[in-house]
Parts: C-alpha cells; structure tokens; sequence
C-alpha cells in the first residue's frame, strides 16, 4: 500500500457450515439458494418454542484428526482444525518450509464449550463432581479452537482470540490483518468456530426471546432477514478459516490470491446489552472506519454482506447503518444476508460470511437472501432476494455485530495484482 504497510491477501479458505463440508459444496449450495437449516437434532427441543437449526450433518472429525486427539477436544475445537485443514491445503501452504515462528491463529469464538458445561453440571447432578470429564476444562474454554489449531499443525507465531460475541469472526480476521500488517507474523490463519447447539443455549436464546418461533414446520422459511414475517434468529453451528498473508510472503513462495483485504473497522455502541445503539450508529461508525481504513469512497462499495440475524430492530438498525455510512450510494448497493441460508453461527458467522463475500468477489455472484417475500418497514434496499445475482462484484464489505455492541466491519476487494 501506499502508506508502506504490507497488503494482507487471501491465500486459502476451509469452510464446516449447515451448507456443506468444504468450499466447493457449500460454494455451490450457497449460490443455487438452498438452505441449510432443519429440525434440530443436536438437543431435543420438544419443549422449547424454537425447534429449528443451521446443524453441520455428517461431520466426522476423525477424517481431519487421530481419533484419540478428537476425543479430548469439543466439538467447536474440532470444526476449527477441519476447516484449517481444508484451508492451508486450499492455500498450497506448506508447513515445513515456512517459518512456523511466523505463523499465527487469530480465532473468533463466543460461547466456547457450551454443551460441555450442560454435560458437567448434568454429571456432577447424577454422579458427583469427581466424575466430571477430566477435559472438561481444556475442552470448553473459548480459546481451545485456536489453541488446538496451532497444536495440530505446529504454529509458533502470534496466538490470539476473540470472543466478542457475533462479531468476533470478523473481527479475528481483522486482528489478524493488523498482526500482518505490523509485521508481528507472516501468516495468519484466521477466522471463527462455534459449536453451541445444546438445550442449555436453546433454554438460554429461547427464554429471551430471541430464537425464530414460527417455522417449526418449515425450518427452511424459519431465517429470513429484512422480511416482514421475521420472528427471531435460528441458532447454527460451523468454522469457516481463512488464511491470511502478506503479498510479498504469498508471492515468494508462488502463491495465487483470492482476495484482498483492504480495510478494518471497530466500534462498541456503548449503549445496551443485547440491542444496537439507535439508527445503527456504531455499526455506520465501524463502517465509516473500515472505508478510511481502505483508502476506498463509499461510492466505489458494490455489495454488503450484512450481519442480518432476522431479528426486527437489528435488520432495521443494519439498515439505518448502511445508509448512513454509504449515503445516496446505499440505494445502489446489493446487501446479501448469508445467515437466510445457514442461521446465526454466533462467533463463526463472520468467518463463513467472509468466506462466501470472497467468492462473490471472485466469481462475480452474490448469493441471495432467502424468504425475503414481504420487505418490512425501513428495510428498503436491495437484499438481493431469492436468487443469486450475477454482477460482478469489486469491492464488498462485511458487517457483523454482537451483544454488548460489538461491532466490526472489513473491506475486502478483488485482487488485481
């Protein structure tokens, strides 16, 4: 760049969400506007009013792991070192001529082990506290993801996470842009995991009146953001990792790059506990940031990839954020909301959406935003609805939001040499 700091591309993604196992399935399904979400099968939800979920079916981690490591893992651990995996061999990377004091995990993660705890207190109730998995403890914390990560492939460098809620896969890929670009690592494996599905988050999201309600039934209709019928978010699960390097490290070792990561922006609302602040304030902050941070005029934005969670006053507030932060130029702008296809995967949702808003950049389609049928009050932009949109797409923006007014915001352009 200009202002002599290293570019940071994209050189490798792996992906583990409710729409497939890898990049290519979840590419695919992603763009022909399936969706992944279904009855919940990870807890029973027979007496809970959300009975509907974003699950990753047929996942077995012994094909990314040895069995014996994978046991003493949780199951957000395990989603994160598969989708690494796919991810530096999607990268071309290899380990064993890189400096491995030069490679860092920046992981973004919410709720960390959260079956675990269910698990324990359940055991510790029927059997006693002695009886609690002796890997309780290393299996639920937050950081394990990133920890466990860096113990499978023998990363030495830079080892962080973030766990600010719904936004910290975003901001993990962020962070690890800024460990680049002060030349902290050469490269960064970063992104987020969340694996939380469990009646003690059901019992949790559902007793605030926060989960879709309405769609048992119909669980594909259940997530539908900007929609008039919106009911609430539907909770998911999955890892998506991106490998992150600067362009003279990708380069030297003859690397292509998918991406190119321009611009980053970080905002609290300093306002309320679960809710945005009024009109979307700190999230059009955050934006306004991340297009400083790029160099890039708001004009120059072709798509937004939006937090979007189909809840009624954070679609509405994403909404306002948009406009203010873009000006006449929102009104020209596709936002497209990955979570109508794959849910809320809370701290994950970032990486994965991330991973989808590279794609759109590289291959010029813009995955649609699902059952947006009815667009709501105040929602009056162009959310590309039901169908994937062929536009070859510059420069896209990524949004994500998280309780406690979290807010984060990347700029991602097309890499243009």
């Amino acid at each position: 760049m200009a202002d002599g700091r290293p570019r940071v591309v994209v050189t490798g993604m792996g992906v583990v969400a409710p729409l497939g196992i890898g990049l290519d399935e979840f590419w695919a399904n992603a763009i022909a506007g399936r969706s992944g979400v279904g009855r919940m099968t990870q807890a029973d939800p027979t007496n809970y009013p959300c009975q509907v979920a974003g699950e990753v079916t047929d996942f077995d981690y012994t094909l990314y792991m040895d069995r014996k490591d994978g046991r003493r893992m949780a199951r957000f651990s395990q989603l994160a070192i598969a989708a690494a995996r796919m991810a530096i061999d999607h990268a071309g990377l290899d380990l064993e001529r890189v400096d491995r004091e030069r490679v860092g995990v920046v992981m973004g993660n919410g709720g960390g082990g959260l079956p675990n705890d269910l698990e324990a207190v359940r055991t510790i109730d029927s059997r006693g506290g002695m009886k609690v998995d002796p890997f309780y403890v290393s299996k639920r914390l937050s950081n394990m993801a990133g920890g466990n990560v860096a113990i499978q492939f023998g990363l030495l460098g830079y080892n962080t996470t973030v766990t600010t809620a719904c936004a910290a896969g975003t901001q993990a890929i962020g962070e690890a842009m800024e460990v680049i670009r002060r030349g902290a690592a050469d490269v960064v494996i970063a992104g987020g995991a969340e694996a939380g599905i469990c009646e003690l988050g059901l019992a949790g999201f559902a007793s605030m009146r926060a989960l879709s309600t309405g769609y048992n039934d119909t669980p594909e209709r259940a997530s539908r953001p900007f929609d008039r019928d919106r009911d609430g978010f539907v909770p998911a699960e999955g890892s998506g990792l991106l490998v992150l390097e600067s362009l003279e490290h990708a380069r030297a070792r003859g690397a292509e790059p998918l991406a190119e990561i321009v611009g980053y922006g970080c905002t609290a609302d300093a306002a309320y506990l679960v809710a945005p602040a009024e009109n979307g304030a700190g999230a059009a902050r955050a934006m306004r940031l991340a297009l400083r941070d790029a160099a890039v005029d708001a004009s120059e934005v072709d798509v937004v990839s939006a937090h979007a969670t189909s809840t009624d006053v954070g679609d509405r507030s994403e909404t306002e954020a948009i406009k203010a932060a873009l000006g006449e130029h929102a009104s020209k702008v596709m936002v497209s909301a990955m979570k109508s296809q794959i849910g809320h995967l809370l701290g994950a949702a970032g990486g994965v959406e991330t991973i989808a808003l590279v794609q759109a950049l590289r291959t010029g389609i813009v995955p649609p935003t699902l059952n947006l049928d009815n667009p709501s009050e105040g929602c009056d932009l162009d959310y590309v609805p039901h169908e994937a949109r062929d536009a070859g797409v510059r420069i896209g923006v990524k949004n994500s939001f998280g309780f406690g007014g979290q807010n984060a915001v990347l700029v991602l352009r097309r890499f243009e040499g």
